[in-house]
């Protein structure tokens, strides 16, 4: 079958026939929102609007679920003259939180001494309140309603497009539903102190091929957000960092996005029945925050009023397609679009047998650990599609697709897991062969197939001792 007439083909065509009205839709929805959070800092200075947020409609377009899109509220404040008293990230790889110290008399930090924003000094923190991430929450959320009125009583938005009905006093972020075009967009409002802090982990992306340069230098230049993990303590998010990366990626030649995009529908409409299932999402693709939030309320003591059950989607899709590019630099890797999407395909069997997604700027971090996640069952739908994926491929019920004998036996679990006894199998000879066990290696350079033969070679030794 040509090239352009393959299954794969037929699926891509479908999805980019409806980015370019979901990219409209979420701009339309983007400007009432932006018009709202400009009301909202019009009555305190304290928050403000953040507009340069050209990648939340790229992203929403390449996307299939409608899970909410990252809005940041950076504070006005000066950074450095806040007390940062970090709190030790816990063993397993958890990330590392924090409380911001407001120490009284420092220039520019008046406005954030206030009560409705800032704790009481405690005993022997010489004067030094704390910026509570819950109060800086409650006081957003009352100026956010206030400026909904505002903007619908004096006609700056359409009746009914934007509700704040979804508020709940003890959410992480808050949700706002704002219409844009046919579709409703939930929108995840985050207030953020923006520091000058550098990411080690991206100092060591900058010595992976698998990124265009630019790209990781203005990553590296950005600042890093700290968004509230509890209703005293602040984290440290690389949600931003690692969008831009992802961004990046899509100036090169090749189908990195692509691959992304089919894998994301195809977990969405067929591994969770159209999002009915609990299951992988776009980010999975981003790990979970349920950790995160776990590991604050031990640190910072029981009986804060936070539900677990309303943390931030985190993204792990995103996370396997930075590996993958990281894993595959060629760009002959990314050139075929069936190769392109085994490529992320790989990494991820790879993490589910292993029950191991390592956070790309931190390996330590475990993406799915503490999910909730059945594991197990992702696994076989993942191995499922890698080994017969025209099924999955079909753009209706009522089309009809060719089943092509399986791609590979039921002993590829086995292999997948070698990364969790030998971390030196995370690497490119490694899911080389993985790529020739499902027939989509095609690959001429001499010192991969020699690398990835010598793999092939320990992989078969170590069986034959096993057995």
């Amino acid at each position: 079958m040509a090239a352009q007439g393959s299954p794969w083909h037929h699926y891509l065509r479908a999805l980019r026939s409806r980015e370019a009205a979901r990219a409209q839709d979420c701009l339309q929805a983007e400007d009432t929102l932006l018009t709202v959070l400009g009301q909202a800092q019009a009555r305190d200075p304290r928050f403000l609007v953040d507009y340069g947020c050209g990648l939340r409609a790229f992203r929403f377009a390449l996307r299939s679920s409608e899970d909410p899109l990252e809005v940041e509220v950076p504070l006005r404040l000066d950074a450095t003259a806040l007390r940062v008293e970090e709190l030790a990230a816990e063993a397993g790889g958890g990330p590392a939180c924090c409380r911001l110290g407001v120490p009284p008399g420092a220039p520019g930090l008046e406005p954030w001494t206030s009560e409705d924003v800032c704790s009481a000094p405690e005993a022997g923190a010489q004067g030094c309140g704390h910026l509570a991430p819950g109060r800086v929450l409650h006081t957003l959320r009352a100026l956010l309603v206030a400026a909904l009125v505002h903007c619908r009583h004096h006609g700056l938005i359409a009746p009914g497009s934007l509700s704040v009905a979804s508020l709940p006093e003890d959410a992480l972020c808050l949700t706002l539903l704002v219409c844009g075009g046919w579709r409703t967009i939930r929108f995840s409002v985050v207030p953020v102190v923006r520091v000058k802090r550098r990411e080690p982990g991206l100092q060591e992306a900058q010595r992976v091929r698998g990124f265009p340069a630019g790209g990781l230098r203005r990553a590296a230049r950005q600042e890093v957000a700290l968004v509230p993990a509890s209703a005293q303590l602040w984290r440290l998010s690389t949600d931003a960092l690692l969008t831009t990366l992802m961004g990046a990626l899509g100036s090169l030649p090749g189908h990195r996005l692509d691959a992304l995009a089919i894998l994301d529908r195809v977990n969405h409409e067929s591994w969770r029945r159209g999002g009915q299932d609990p299951g992988l999402t776009f980010g999975h693709l981003q790990g979970s925050r349920v950790l995160v939030w776990r590991i604050c309320a031990r640190a910072a003591g029981a009986g804060m009023g936070w539900a677990a059950g309303s943390e931030l989607t985190a993204r792990p899709a995103q996370t396997v397609l930075l590996w993958a590019a990281a894993l595959f630099p060629a760009p002959e890797d990314w050139a075929e679009l069936q190769g392109a999407v085994y490529r992320l395909l790989v990494v991820l069997l790879c993490c589910l047998a292993t029950r191991n997604l390592p956070h790309f700027l931190r390996p330590e971090q475990n993406l799915l650990q503490d999910t909730g996640l059945d594991l197990h069952g992702l696994y076989q739908h993942a191995e499922r599609f890698a080994s017969q994926p025209e099924a999955a491929l079909r753009l209706h019920v009522t089309h009809l697709s060719h089943s092509a004998p399986p791609r590979i036996d039921g002993g590829a679990k086995a292999l997948l897991q070698l990364p969790a006894s030998d971390p030196t199998y995370w690497a490119t000879a490694y899911f080389d062969v993985l790529l020739d066990k499902f027939q989509v290696f095609h690959i001429q350079d001499k010192d991969r197939i020699s690398a990835m033969q010598n793999i092939f070679r320990k992989t078969r030794t170590l069986g034959e001792e096993d057995g």
